[in-house]
């Protein structure tokens, strides 16, 4: 082996940086589940969310709370893990459509008509959803997609995979602005 080779510092982006990433990753993801189900409801293609992007920004940022939340609780079992998703998702979906509601003046859903919901914002159906889907998020989706980002990150140039986290935030920035803008 090349002795300069050895001596290459395999850089890694910060934790900051990869949360980050995660976010768009888990926010693209989500934009084309909410696109598939649109489609399967309404029988053709609905624009999703309030961004012009192909990203569902709750998704993501659904997804880098359940990582940071749940990498606490690893060794823990699915049940605790399954309660933990199911509490800080409904949290966060309440506080999500609050906050969307008062800036926007509008709601992207409505649980009115579900039973045990609290003011149509969550319900008890989705919020247990969010706790299976927390498991198997947490064991199954973001451990494969750890080990591929991993993988793949170590083939990309650092200053490329630095560069990419941070322009995908700028145009995640003029796509927020532009949206404020439209909703107004």
């Amino acid at each position: 082996m090349d002795e300069s080779l050895a001596l290459i510092k395999y850089e890694k982006l910060s934790t900051k940086e990869k949360m980050i990433l995660y976010f768009f990753i888990y926010a693209f993801i989500g934009w084309c589940l909410e696109t598939i189900y649109a489609l399967m409801v309404f029988g053709y293609f609905v624009k999703r969310g309030f961004l012009f992007g192909p990203i569902c920004p709750i998704y993501g940022f659904g997804a880098v709370l359940l990582i940071l939340i749940l990498d606490k609780f690893k060794k823990n079992n699915n049940f605790i893990k399954f309660l933990i998703s199911m509490v800080a998702f409904s949290i966060f979906e309440f506080a999500a459509s609050w906050i969307l509601e008062i800036i926007f003046h509008q709601r992207w859903w409505d649980y009115s008509d579900a039973i045990l919901n609290i003011q149509g914002r969550i319900c008890i159906t989705f919020s247990l959803l969010w706790g299976f889907i927390g498991v198997i998020f947490s064991n199954i989706i973001h451990s494969f997609v750890d080990k591929h980002i991993n993988k793949l990150f170590y083939k990309i140039p650092f200053k490329l995979q630095k560069t990419s986290v941070y322009v995908l935030c700028i145009i995640l920035l003029v796509d927020v602005v532009l949206s404020v803008i439209k909703y107004i």
